[in-house]
């Protein structure tokens, strides 16, 4: 079965749209809409990475009612953007899951999602639901049929340049990424976390904990 490669980062935020401008202004291009999470309280932007990936900036929906569990990735507890998670893309994502757990880690049942574009098509998927702890160890992502959001030729650019975690015990975390097919280079930190650094337009850009952590 052939390793899981990275689908996308998620930057998490209590303003999706403050967010998105604050990183059109430091990259110097411009997320677009991504679309709403039925049911889930949540819409993203999205930026291209390079190499099939991409940034998605998620946050609160406020077309949608709130919720009745929490949202996803922290958002209702977080004061600013934070890089929250990120996901592997995988084919048979059964298959992954049931790997995984024979290796030791359990990373979830998978479950269908979806969300509605600005031109009213809808794009399913499914994906083993994000845990909690820093984010480090990803979540899988299986997209299925649905054409994959990075393919698409109105997508913005802004390359990936380094992406890694950070954690008061790296060893047991890779043990779990080891477990997904996943690579991930993670460093001793005080706090789980991630970072990242996207080549803008007018030089680098790093994205982190930052001010949003809870």
């Amino acid at each position: 079965m052939a390793d899981a490669v990275l689908d996308h980062l998620v930057l998490a935020t209590p303003d999706l749209e403050g967010t998105a401008a604050e990183l059109a202004a430091l990259t110097g291009v411009r997320p677009v809409p991504g679309g709403g999470h039925p049911g889930r309280g949540t819409r993203n932007a999205l930026l291209g990475l390079g190499d099939g990936a991409y940034l998605e900036i998620i946050g609160p929906d406020p077309a949608q009612p709130a919720p009745e569990a929490p949202r996803w990735f922290g958002i209702d507890a977080l004061r600013g953007p934070r890089l929250a998670h990120w996901a592997v893309r995988v084919h048979g994502i059964a298959g992954h899951v049931a790997r995984a757990r024979a290796l030791g880690y359990d990373p979830g049942e998978p479950v269908p999602m979806s969300r509605r574009t600005p031109d009213g098509s809808t794009l399913s998927w499914t994906l083993t639901p994000p845990r909690t702890g820093g984010g480090l160890v990803p979540f899988l992502l299986d997209w299925g049929d649905t054409p994959h959001p990075a393919t698409g030729p109105d997508l913005p650019v802004v390359p990936l340049r380094a992406f890694s975690g950070r954690h008061p015990d790296p060893s047991t975390i890779r043990a779990e990424l080891a477990a997904l097919g996943a690579t991930l280079t993670v460093g001793t930190g005080d706090e789980p976390g991630l970072s990242a650094v996207l080549e803008g337009r007018n030089g680098p850009v790093s994205v982190g904990l930052g001010a949003g952590a809870p």
